[in-house]
């Protein structure tokens, strides 16, 4: 079974022989801890290529993304530079002068059918599983081109030019996800933040009414083009996660334990993959590899029965040591049936 056979059959929920793996490196550690990241690339090899297009240059892009102090991205968008290199926080909105909302236009240059086919290279020399990386991302590219506080005070109000402007918006991400359908990647990714302790939180009325719809849309196109649907979400997306579900995201990433998870996997468990991290940085506040093996055995107690359903996700931290990645992936190797 290759890596691209075994997270499709995840995906399917089909029987596997172990659940896919797929480790995340922050910044920070690749460069720091680099023999320990070759070591686990040889233990542990990843199932899932990330294919990362996401900030590209364009006629409105200043500086170097992870470089600069601050950098303009192609949609107008200012970012200060984050620590250990990387993408920072957002320091200015390109439209909180309201008066320039009707005359914004997304960045068509980004759609350009080239920047899309070098990716085929990549995913014909590998036998992973190719997942892109989309632009899409609606609530939050309003939210970065208009400023968090007016754009949930303008949604409740039904704000037309607002909505205009994320009709705009949809046209592009449609169109993007047409040229990611086009390309010979395995599935593409669509992000949202909903909203947590530092941002104003949208209701789930108005996200329903507004957002499901076009990601009813998203996932169709991307499955009429034999592509599968990844949903990364950050902040409380427990309101809606069966809404993500009904509209036919295959794989979803939630913050597992910042939810009532043993509720959400009997609830959902075989109609969607989990795709979620388990975050060392949340369950070893103590460096404890045992604690990080429980945790472990709990979710794959509630989720993994050997027909696919979830993703052995890991985000590794500057600073973790190799032995807790480790303690991490080597309790998925565990013949089933588990026990905590």
């Amino acid at each position: 079974m290759t890596p691209r056979d075994r997270v499709i059959r995840t995906l399917n929920h089909q029987p596997i022989d172990r659940a896919p793996r797929d480790l995340w490196l922050l910044p920070g550690v690749e460069s720091d801890q680099s023999d320990d990241v070759a070591e686990m690339n040889v233990r542990f090899p990843t199932d899932i290529l990330h294919l990362d297009l996401r900030w590209p240059a364009g006629k409105r892009t200043k500086g170097t993304a992870g470089k600069s102090a601050h950098y303009t991205d192609a949609w107008g968008c200012t970012w200060q530079l984050g620590s250990r290199g990387g993408v920072g926080p957002l320091v200015e909105s390109p439209l909180t002068d309201v008066a320039k909302v009707a005359e914004y236009e997304p960045p068509a240059e980004l759609l350009e059918a080239g920047r899309f086919t070098k990716v085929n290279r990549s995913c014909e020399g590998t036998t992973r599983f190719a997942l892109a990386w989309s632009e899409v991302r609606p609530l939050d590219r309003l939210q970065f081109l208009r400023g968090a506080e007016a754009l949930v005070a303008e949604l409740s109000g039904s704000n037309k030019e607002l909505r205009r402007l994320l009709g705009r918006i949809d046209e592009f991400f449609r169109r993007e996800l047409e040229l990611w359908g086009r390309t010979e990647v395995d599935g593409v990714v669509i992000c949202d933040d909903l909203g947590g302790p530092s941002l104003p939180r949208i209701s789930p009325k108005i996200w329903r009414n507004l957002l499901k719809p076009l990601y009813s849309q998203y996932c169709n196109i991307l499955h009429a083009q034999d592509k599968f649907a990844f949903f990364h979400g950050e902040g409380p997306i427990t309101d809606v996660l069966g809404d993500l579900v009904e509209v036919g995201f295959d794989a979803v990433h939630c913050q597992l334990f910042q939810t009532d998870f043993d509720k959400l996997a009997e609830q959902y468990r075989g109609r969607v993959t989990f795709w979620s991290e388990i975050d060392g940085r949340t369950i070893e506040p103590a460096g404890s590899v045992q604690a990080i093996r429980e945790t472990v055995l709990r979710v794959r107690k509630a989720l993994d029965f050997g027909a696919g359903g979830v993703i052995a996700r890991y985000l590794w931290a500057p600073g973790t040591p190799l032995r807790n990645v480790v303690a991490f992936f080597e309790p998925w190797m565990i013949p089933l049936p588990v026990a905590v």
